[in-house]
């Protein structure tokens, strides 16, 4: 008599615990990135709050729209460590159903990282490109405006005309470069969130589609 050998179409013990740790170590080295970042973007955006470091101004509402939104803060700043929370915390349980449950959590903090970033990266690269709210000189006298701002369509964008700078704020002193610097930060920082929540998102769609043995390059069968 002839035995013909079962084949076994699971995932074992030892892949699941592989890929479990697999993946917790990406979402935790993700995690860990995001926490400093997420701290950049609530000073940035604390200190575009009060221009030449006087609170003054923002109890007159003489501070940016952009800025008072707070986007540094909430969005790319709370709402990206309550995701990089999800990303470092590990749970001891094991299974197929567990890791299963795992990745959909994780693509959940993803996207809500996702959200938080871009919303801070667009409402950023708006108040850069508009400049700041300033006392300046205009054809009615000294008054509070944003006079760097594009009034026409196809002109030269102010942060490529760096002699327009000096003279165009009269008060709060140094705003333009206070604000063009502190919003580049943010811009730069809530890129920075994107990209890395964008390679989590891709990471995490491949193991929610291969499986347990998404970190082992092995095949489950169906």
């Amino acid at each position: 008599m002839i035995f013909i050998p079962k084949l076994h179409s699971t995932v074992t013990e030892q892949d699941r615990c592989a890929a479990e740790m697999c993946t917790g170590h990406c979402s935790r080295s993700v995690g860990m990135a995001l926490i400093p970042i997420a701290i950049i973007c609530m000073l940035a955006n604390a200190l575009l709050l009060f221009p030449d470091m006087k609170y003054q101004y923002l109890t007159e509402s003489h501070v940016t729209r952009e800025a008072l939104w707070c986007s540094g803060i909430w969005a790319s700043g709370l709402l990206v460590l309550v995701a990089a929370r999800g990303f470092t915390t590990h749970y001891e349980k094991k299974g197929c159903c567990y890791f299963t449950a795992e990745v959909l959590r994780k693509l959940g903090y993803t996207c809500l990282a996702i959200l938080a970033a871009g919303l801070c990266f667009v409402v950023s690269g708006t108040g850069l490109a508009l400049g700041p709210l300033c006392l300046h000189n205009s054809t009615d006298g000294l008054k509070w405006g944003r006079p760097l701002k594009q009034v026409k369509t196809g002109e030269q964008l102010y942060l490529y005309a760096p002699e327009r700078w000096p003279s165009a704020c009269v008060e709060p002193r140094g705003v333009v470069i206070w604000n063009m610097a502190l919003f580049s930060i943010l811009m730069a920082a809530s890129g920075l969130q994107l990209i890395f929540c964008v390679l989590h998102l891709l990471t995490a769609l491949l193991e929610f589609m291969c499986g347990p043995s998404f970190c082992n390059n092995k095949v489950v069968p169906a």
